[in-house]
């Protein structure tokens, strides 16, 4: 029996078509089907691969941990030294007071965790989201969720959430001294990378401040380099109450993060003691790897080099048939006229070896999010495939 034939039998499907391409091997930018035909990856796992496929750093790491350990305890009761260095690399990169890092194993479960830590540290019920915002699919996350074509078939969900419009001055007034915490994505993903205005997010910060609501930034796909800077939230000079991570933050493996001050978390300490606990968070693999991929993506100046890659995109992907093309840093939002366009183009693509994807709340829209040492001759590469699919649809 052939993989494909095994694929659709015993994987659950989350769509009726699913892309199907069966990779055997990755490298750099580049990824490799069974027939060994190359794909240009300009979809990066979904912003995972920030530092691409295969780091020699990042197996290095991988394989020294191997040979050490792989699960020991639950997380919390051992002193692992993955766990500690990695949370301590991420506090010395981030602003006081965020000091306090909790490893979840997923960026959904990191949301899961910052919205009992808000309830827990406030005693209050009522949150703030956004509509088009997407935080995961477990049902804290869901509830959060900004399309109620998601929510809705999964009904009833957390009570007291509230959902506002991004970018509008009017949540303000939404935020008072009831709201538990107020979580937004820092740079709108699945919206199809919409940027806030500077002045709003300031006012929201502001506003939590003077209500004692917590500002809850998600940053699962925005972070790690992604917008040009190593964290979105710092374009804004704002700092959030509880930080969220995940993506890129593992290196290709799977782990997450909420990141909070020592004060904060210390709730989930007592009363209940335990107050939240995982098995496999923050497995020692999985740190190991993402805190290598941090290093390097540090030491070798990836992110000062996101500027001029974006604007090489940007001056390539021009056609009659491309409406806008909106963008931060390496994360881009092709428009075209519908859905039918978008898709088209998107499989033209796909045939003559370039992998691109739409977003969730904007169908209409392609996906870049490639890794970020993409190398130019990729990117010129890709782009003319991109255009000759707009010439061919």
């Amino acid at each position: 029996m052939q993989n494909r034939e095994l694929f659709y039998r015993h994987l659950a499907q989350t769509s009726p078509a699913p892309l199907a391409l069966e990779i055997v091997k990755a490298n750099g930018a580049t990824l490799y089907d069974a027939a060994g035909k190359e794909y240009i990856d300009l979809i990066g796992g979904i912003s995972v691969a920030n530092m691409g496929h295969g780091h020699p750093r990042i197996l290095a790491a991988m394989q020294e941990q191997l040979n050490a350990y792989l699960h020991v305890m639950v997380y919390g009761e051992f002193i692992e030294s993955p766990q500690v260095r990695y949370a301590q690399l991420l506090a010395n990169h981030l602003p006081a007071p965020l000091e306090s890092v909790y490893f979840t194993n997923s960026g959904t479960e990191a949301i899961e965790g910052a919205m009992k830590l808000a309830k827990r540290a406030t005693h209050r019920i009522h949150i703030i989201s956004f509509n088009q915002s997407y935080h995961g699919s477990t049902q804290g996350a869901l509830s959060l969720m900004g399309d109620e074509y998601w929510r809705n078939a999964f009904r009833p969900l957390l009570p007291g959430i509230e959902h506002a419009t991004y970018n509008d001055p009017a949540v303000l007034a939404s935020i008072t001294n009831q709201t538990a915490c107020v979580v937004l994505e820092t740079i709108q993903a699945e919206a199809g990378i919409i940027k806030p205005d500077k002045s709003w997010m300031q006012a929201i910060r502001k506003r939590c401040t003077e209500t004692g609501a917590l500002l809850v930034l998600d940053e699962i796909q925005t972070a790690f380099g992604r917008t040009g800077s190593l964290w979105g939230f710092t374009a804004f000079d704002i700092i959030p109450d509880i930080l969220v991570l995940g993506k890129a933050l593992g290196g290709g493996m799977p782990l997450g993060a909420f990141v909070a001050s020592k004060q904060l978390m210390d709730c989930f300490t007592t009363a209940p003691v335990l107050g939240h606990i995982t098995t496999f968070g923050g497995h020692p693999l999985c740190c190991a790897a993402g805190k290598a991929a941090m290093e390097a993506l540090l030491e070798e100046q990836w992110i000062e080099q996101v500027a001029a890659k974006e604007k090489l995109f940007a001056e390539k992907l021009v056609h009659p048939k491309i409406i806008a093309l909106r963008s931060a840093g390496l994360w881009m939002a092709v428009t075209f006229d519908s859905f039918e366009t978008c898709k088209k183009v998107i499989d033209h693509c796909i045939a003559q070896g370039v992998l691109t994807d739409w977003f969730l709340f904007a169908a209409n829209c392609l996906r870049i999010s490639p890794p970020l040492l993409i190398q130019e001759k990729l990117i010129e590469k890709a782009c003319d495939v991109i255009l000759n699919a707009c010439d061919a649809v």
